[in-house]
């Protein structure tokens, strides 16, 4: 779909931000894109192919399950993913919204991503609800530590404490999400919001279309910036067939000159 500046639904967007307080924005993979960040699947992405060179699928690979029991096998592709983001860079959509919430009175961002971006650009409400690639803790005790990148890891880490396996504090396919980011968002969800962004995300996860839902039961405005159709985008009120540092920059701009 066009990338074109649709300027009717820019400033129908615009309208909505000035009559907000409270905004939270929702990102998944399609706001690291324009950071040259690959997905796993698709044209272009790590993992389009049906079964690793280990003969896994690549879920398989990065589960819970088998950390547990080839911790060597998932710190191989864990690695992998992180080599290929490693020197990416926070873009200018990231940017816009820690910029927003230095601006207005509640800003949340909820964010599948796990490299970090929204920290690294400023924002601090934050619900990373999978985790942060560069944070590790050991499987066994207390300790943890944040690492720009893996160069000078051995893989797999081992706790300098107690010599179990160290791993990325995210969630990987198969395990529960973290009770305590839950209720974060639950609670801010209960707190209330004026506009909804959702930004290049496919809102499969349920978790992740609920703030739509939600939003069309409370009278809430809602965006959808995607060049893709995802879940819900037949619930948003407005849909800009765009990327993300694209529409984010074009809409933050024009609510200056406002």
């Amino acid at each position: 779909m066009s990338s074109e500046l649709n300027h009717e639904a820019i400033e129908q967007v615009v309208g909505f931000l000035k009559q907000s307080n409270r905004i939270l924005f929702i990102t998944g993979a399609g706001i690291s894109a324009d950071s040259g960040l690959p997905t796993y699947r698709g044209i272009g992405g790590l993992y389009n192919v049906e079964t690793t060179e280990d003969g896994l699928p690549i879920e398989k690979a990065l589960s819970g399950d088998i950390i547990d029991e080839r911790p060597e096998l998932t710190w191989k592709y864990l690695a992998q993913i992180e080599q290929t983001c490693r020197g990416a860079e926070p873009n200018r959509a990231h940017e816009v919204i820690a910029e927003m919430e230095a601006r207005f009175e509640r800003i949340w961002t909820l964010t599948q991503n796990v490299d970090g971006f929204h920290h690294r650009a400023g924002s601090k409400n934050i619900i990373d609800i999978h985790g942060n690639l560069h944070d590790l803790r050991c499987t066994s005790c207390d300790y943890c530590r944040t690492v720009e990148d893996y160069s000078r890891l051995s893989l797999p880490p081992r706790c300098p404490k107690c010599e179990a396996i160290v791993r990325p504090d995210v969630v990987l396919f198969g395990e529960m999400l973290p009770q305590e980011k839950v209720q974060s968002l639950y609670k801010e969800l209960y707190e209330g919001f004026d506009t909804i962004f959702t930004v290049g995300t496919t809102s499969v996860f349920p978790y992740i279309a609920e703030p739509i839902r939600v939003a069309g039961s409370m009278g809430w405005k809602t965006v959808e910036i995607n060049p893709d159709t995802s879940n819900v985008s037949h619930r948003v009120d407005v849909k800009l067939a765009m990327r993300a540092a694209t529409a984010l920059e074009a809409i933050w701009q024009r609510y200056l000159e406002t």
